[in-house]
């Protein structure tokens, strides 16, 4: 894919009187409109690393906020990778908040669009050529599009953060045994059918909001890639990062990635729940902290990251 420099704005923030930090607003233009990101830059001159950021699931923005939660988890990612010299580069995903313009109608998106997308930025970065190594992170749905995007010789290394170890249709599965029978008896056959890359047109009603007709072929496309066998195509250092309080992906699907990639390194951060943030399991505390924007990250997971980026 083609990708064009649209425009730049620079600006300095000052962390300390031995260490600055710029900020450029970058973007690029997909063929279906435009993306926009923030390029983090540690030091222009002696920053030599970049690590592409690619946001979770759903309407998540270079910041890892939605319009139901503000959390600023992969705004505070960048900034604490920053500090210890790893630029960054993390973008709204397309129909996203600056990245509005590139969305695609519900029927049309794929997800080879968002692979696409992480692809392109992957290019973006080794078209400057301020950097000599790219390392992609992938958090939650993330993971699946940046282990398929870091496929390409151009990413040197990988980290995925509560990325899902099984395929998205055996989490719905297992998702929808906590309901009564009957919902996952009718789901059941939907989702055989959609595995068999064929769309079902009559979806009971209680069901329209997962299995709606318009977000089939989203979800026909997504059924395709299996995390294990996406992660053991990787023939680089990956790292493997799970949080002890995680209640959206849990340890067990940590274990799956790593058992996939028997070169990968996995970490199990205590007490760090989906968004970063230190949490308890139980789960009204834990959500809570998804609306926490003061709250910090645990200050382990820059650490973790930053020791196996610069080794």
């Amino acid at each position: 894919m083609k990708i064009f420099f649209v425009a730049s704005l620079w600006l300095l923030t000052t962390f300390s009187s031995f260490a600055a930090s710029i900020e450029k607003t970058v973007s690029i233009e997909t063929g279906t409109g435009k993306l926009e990101g923030t390029l983090l830059i540690d030091n222009l001159k002696n920053s030599k690393i970049v690590a592409l950021i690619i946001a979770g699931s759903g309407p998540t923005n270079r910041d890892g906020n939605n319009p139901a939660m503000t959390n600023n988890s992969l705004k505070m990612l960048a900034d604490e990778l920053s500090k210890v010299g790893i630029s960054s580069l993390r973008y709204d995903k397309r129909g996203i908040g600056k990245s509005k313009d590139s969305g695609l109608k519900e029927v049309d998106l794929r997800f080879e669009h968002y692979i696409n997308d992480a692809r392109s930025w992957v290019e973006y970065l080794n078209s400057l050529g301020n950097f000599n190594k790219i390392v992609v992170i992938g958090h939650s749905e993330g993971s699946l599009i940046g282990m398929v995007a870091s496929q390409q010789k151009s990413v040197d290394k990988f980290i995925s953060i509560a990325g899902a170890g099984q395929p998205i249709d055996q989490i719905i599965r297992e998702q929808l045994k906590a309901q009564p029978p009957m919902v996952l008896e009718q789901a059941i056959p939907i989702l055989d059918k959609l595995l068999q890359g064929e769309t079902v047109q009559n979806v009971p009603a209680f069901l329209n909001s997962l299995f709606r007709p318009s977000v089939q072929p989203y979800m026909i496309s997504w059924f395709k890639y299996d995390p294990q066998k996406e992660i053991s195509k990787l023939n680089k250092p990956v790292l493997i990062v799970q949080g002890s309080t995680d209640i959206q992906v849990s340890l067990t699907d940590a274990d799956k990635l790593a058992a996939a990639n028997k070169k990968a390194n996995k970490v199990v951060i205590q007490e760090m729940n989906h968004i970063f943030k230190e949490s308890t399991l139980d789960r009204q505390a834990n959500f809570q902290t998804y609306n926490q924007p003061e709250l910090p990250i645990k200050p382990e997971l820059a650490k973790v990251i930053s020791e196996f980026v610069l080794n």
